[in-house]
């Protein structure tokens, strides 16, 4: 048989692993979307992440938005053969899509207001949250068809090459501002899940 002081020691021991085998609320965040935090910009992302020019084959006119999320890499198609490669961070699991659009809409430093689904999901998420550097949106959003999903900045650069997303395509700000300026209103954008064959 168990002594007392035994007995309270299983016990105490039983109760500390039920709290650690349930969440807490900060557990349960999505760490992809943080309001209010502000972006470090000294972070550098690894050397495949960076913004370059590949060598990328396809029948999509120049100046179309290539999405590859399996790859975790934007493409703007430059022509003969060639694109600027930029790494992203995309939807997690059961947050991915694939389809074609068109960008509806651009804005800079834009708004956030997270839809319905999301404040469902994440009730602790603001309602609406200015423009600005802590703004899960970042620098810049390009919105896709009438859609809830966007190509944006974000104040997790960390998160880049994952997949992390609610659904949206997420850059660091400096490449979100760069691929915001090269691209206008009704530009094609092509995501897909896997690479063309």
């Amino acid at each position: 048989m168990f002594g007392i002081p035994g007995l309270f020691g299983r016990l105490a021991f039983a109760a500390a692993l039920l709290v650690a085998a349930v969440p807490s609320h900060a557990q349960q965040h999505d760490p992809g979307d943080e309001p209010g935090l502000i972006a470090n910009d000294d972070y550098e992302l690894p050397p495949e992440l960076r913004k370059q020019m590949v060598f990328f084959r396809s029948n999509e006119p120049p100046g179309t938005i290539v999405v590859q999320t399996s790859e975790r890499y934007l493409y703007l198609v430059q022509g003969n053969n060639r694109a600027l490669r930029y790494g992203i961070g995309v939807g997690r699991e059961g947050f991915q899509w694939q389809g074609l659009l068109k960008i509806a809409r651009k804005a800079e430093w834009p708004d956030w207001v997270p839809p319905p689904e999301m404040i469902q999901r994440q009730p602790y998420l603001p309602r609406f949250m200015a423009g600005g550097p802590g703004n899960p949106l970042g620098a810049r959003a390009m919105y896709l068809g009438s859609t809830v999903y966007r190509i944006h900045g974000t104040n997790r650069p960390d998160t880049i090459g994952t997949a992390i997303s609610s659904g949206c395509f997420r850059l660091v700000n400096a490449d979100v501002a760069d691929l915001y300026d090269r691209v206008p209103v009704g530009t094609k954008v092509v995501v897909r899940q896997r690479p063309e064959l």
